[in-house]
């Protein structure tokens, strides 16, 4: 028998991780991050981790697993993730994979074979220079010709990414992409996938406040206290938002307002990356939460997974 496997994607902002505990709640579940930023230790007000008290008790799996310096890839992600799935499932609790990260969560419900794809790391320290010294602009330029779909899904500043789409080109001469495409559709999970969205003009004015809400916590100090720690501006982790338009801030390069319209742009620039990533999946049941009151809202999703999933909803 399939693992039942709730999932709840969309756009940043839009509500997932209010939407994952409440549903938690109502099916005695545990949440899965499926963010890639969140994994890191120290970096919370920028990566929008839930607080311990916006948890409400209900376990949290994948967040804050590794340090800032650290190498952490997409495989290394699905392991762990189907790893916490199927333990959350042996104790009769319902996982719920929710976050932002579309490759991340790709991964694991159609189950990527990672395995196959040609690992070289010394051409990966080539592409790693090459970046550093021309850009990631450069590199994406590189990638367009051989693998375009990999490339207008990729951002400039995500090295990474851009490299390991190059190096799997480079050795197994197929795109990175088309490895993708041919994967097992069949998912191992039984899913139900809840997508949130909300009108464009409405999501933006909420990205714009919760950037302006991060700046109040404290994101300023947290991104000065990662520099003291002695970790690098060139980092993965540290060219993440919230962390990358603040350093130059801190170099006294542009002011506090400057990189907080900088940071509000991004921001939502990285939320329509997002829906084009998730509107490629037919698979997903889409919910306007502009449209319905919040909790009506819930309890219809509660009741649609329950039925698809076979479960029981509790009435809170």
């Amino acid at each position: 028998m399939k693992i039942p496997l709730l999932v709840i994607v969309g756009p940043t902002a839009v509500g997932k991780t209010k939407m994952a505990i409440q549903l938690a709640h109502r099916l005695q579940g545990e949440v899965v991050s499926a963010d890639s930023r969140q994994v890191y230790r120290y970096m919370d007000i920028g990566t929008a981790k839930p607080t311990w008290e916006e948890r409400e008790g209900i376990p949290h799996h994948l967040i804050d697993i590794i340090d800032p310096d650290e190498e952490f890839s997409v495989a290394d992600y699905q392991r762990l993730a189907q790893r916490v799935i199927r333990d959350i499932w042996a104790r009769n609790k319902l996982p719920i994979l929710a976050g932002g990260t579309g490759f991340y969560i790709s991964a694991v419900i159609d189950n990527y074979n990672f395995s196959s794809h040609a690992v070289n790391r010394e051409y990966r320290r080539q592409m790693q220079r090459l970046g550093e010294k021309y850009g990631g602009a450069y590199l994406l330029e590189k990638l367009r010709p051989v693998d375009p779909v990999a490339a207008e899904r990729l951002h400039p500043n995500d090295l990474r990414r851009i490299i390991r789409a190059l190096e799997v080109y480079e050795f197994t001469g197929r795109p990175l992409s088309q490895w993708e495409r041919e994967q097992d559709k069949e998912s191992p999970y039984l899913l139900s996938i809840v997508g949130l969205t909300m009108d464009r003009a409405a999501l933006y004015a909420v990205i714009n406040r919760r950037v302006e809400e991060m700046i109040a916590r404290g994101l300023v100090e947290e991104v000065r206290a990662l520099l003291a720690r002695g970790y690098s501006p060139d980092l993965n982790s540290m060219q993440g938002l919230g962390y990358k338009e603040i350093i130059p801030y801190l170099e006294g390069k542009i002011e506090l307002e400057e990189a907080v319209e900088i940071l509000q742009r991004n921001t939502r620039r990285f939320a329509k990356r997002q829906m084009t990533w998730f509107r490629r999946d037919p698979r997903i049941n889409w919910y306007n939460v502009t449209e319905t009151p919040w909790e009506k809202l819930m309890e219809d999703i509660a009741s649609t997974v329950a039925g698809k999933l076979g479960l029981a909803a509790n009435k809170l």
